[in-house]
């Protein structure tokens, strides 16, 4: 059977037996849990999350490689097989209710195509019924982003950083899937923090609508990108920097997650 094709898709193939051990550490998985797998694709790691004896539900949008997974575990009472776009398939109530997925701890476990990275985990984090923990192979590049600190936040730390404890578990280099990608991966776990459960989603909106703002222009002072895309004037925006003891130069890749909350918090009570 070929899977040429995927190529185009960004999809590549894990071939590295270490580097699923060092997953299925990372994911703590135990016997009746219950994991999403996302884009099982040949079933590499598929066959390394069933062995742990835990319930896995993988999501697979390519009807050739659903039609390849269900005869390669035909007799895998563990595992159910979904032809679905995971995007689909998160979003979706009749779905997870249908799986269990809303009603359940579970945990969501993938090597995804590098283009699907900042979306789905922001899926994953935003849906009704968050993972227990999400364990990803993605972009080396990407994972770092992800975890940096002050002074290299971005958009993309603050918006996992918000609802998440992010870490890297391993770096892969990318000898170890076939085809070879050009670039190198590494496994990321993603722990959501149940603190950010009740948080009103207004709020939640405009907590983004400001860091978005922040970040519009990176290299410009923070006060000038709020008083910008804000439409606030720069003298309230200056006394609200001091009430936050931020330097008025701060600019948007020196705040914390701590310190971007509290300063949204300030800034809510001003935008319209």
């Amino acid at each position: 059977m070929s899977f040429n094709k995927q190529k185009k898709l960004g999809q590549v193939f894990l071939n590295n037996n270490n580097v699923l051990q060092e997953i299925i550490k990372a994911a703590e998985i135990k016997s009746n849990d219950k994991i999403l797998e996302i884009g099982p694709g040949k079933g590499v790691l598929t066959q390394a999350l069933v062995e742990t004896e835990a319930n896995v539900i993988a999501v697979e949008k390519d009807a050739e490689f659903v039609k390849f997974l269900k005869n390669k575990f035909k007799n895998q009472s563990n595992l159910k097989i979904i032809n679905a776009d995971i995007r689909d398939f998160i979003q979706s109530d009749d779905w997870q209710a249908e799986y269990a997925m809303l009603d359940t701890v579970y945990k969501a476990i993938g090597n995804i195509p590098y283009y699907l990275t900042s979306h789905l985990i922001k899926l994953l984090l935003e849906s009704k019924k968050q993972p227990q923990n999400i364990i990803l192979m993605i972009q080396k590049e990407v994972a770092q982003r992800i975890i940096s600190q002050p002074p290299k936040m971005n958009l993309l730390s603050v918006s996992v950083q918000f609802y998440a404890k992010p870490e890297i578990i391993c770096y892969v280099p990318r000898t170890a899937f076939y085809p070879e990608p050009k670039v190198d991966s590494a496994v990321i776990k993603i722990t959501p923090m149940k603190t950010k459960e009740n948080i009103d989603k207004i709020q939640i909106k405009n907590f983004f609508r400001i860091v978005k703002a922040g970040f519009k222009q990176p290299r410009k002072l923070l006060i000038n990108n709020f008083s910008k895309n804000l439409n606030l004037e720069k003298e309230y925006l200056q006394k609200i920097f001091l009430q936050s003891n931020l330097p008025l130069n701060t600019r948007a890749q020196n705040l914390s997650i701590k310190e971007w909350v509290s300063l949204s918090s300030l800034l809510m009570k001003n935008i319209v």
